[in-house]
């Protein structure tokens, strides 16, 4: 068949949904208030926006291809929501890394002794290194998990190894 015969179009790909922050197989949607909030909001907005698409009659192509990232985000959303599960701070041990733990460590041996880290424990979607909120199942939080204030843990952190006492831990609630 002739070119001449085709719309420009059919030469599209279809749209490339961004995923969302991966979990590893098996392991629970953990989220505190605050990450089923944003997450809430999300859902909201993402909602607003099919509405506005769906009302928009101008450039059909554009729609439909608007419309189609719109729903396979949506659907990536209502998915994350629905296998979150809830976890409260105010439940964890207080003297006890956890998830939604506000941990301060101090390194004191392995990389710069004295050097001290802050960072919550927080779920996937939420992580944000520049706010200092780290995944559940990153390495440094995995390491962490379930020492006891005032003890010292290994850190593996690339090739080095890196010991760190847990000096504050707090659980801060939204």
């Amino acid at each position: 068949m002739s070119r001449a015969f085709t719309k420009e179009d059919d030469s599209l790909e279809a749209p490339i949904i961004p995923p969302r922050p991966a979990l590893p197989a098996g392991s629970p949607n953990y989220v505190t208030p605050t990450g089923l909030e944003q997450l809430r909001a999300e859902l909201a907005v993402l909602e607003a926006e099919r509405t506005i698409a769906e009302a928009n009659r101008e450039n059909e192509a554009d729609r439909t291809r608007q419309l189609t990232l719109l729903n396979g985000r949506l659907t990536a959303l209502n998915a994350r929501i629905a296998s979150a599960k809830l976890v409260d701070p105010r439940t964890q041990p207080a003297k006890e890394v956890r998830f939604g733990a506000t941990v301060t460590l101090v390194t004191k041996s392995g990389g710069q002794p004295g050097m001290e880290r802050r960072f919550t424990i927080v779920g996937v979607d939420e992580a944000s290194v520049a706010e200092g909120k780290v995944a559940f199942v990153a390495p440094i939080a995995r390491a962490i998990q379930g020492a006891k204030l005032g003890k010292t843990v290994t850190l593996r952190l690339g090739p080095k190894e890196e010991v760190v006492e847990v000096t504050s831990i707090t659980y801060e609630v939204a």
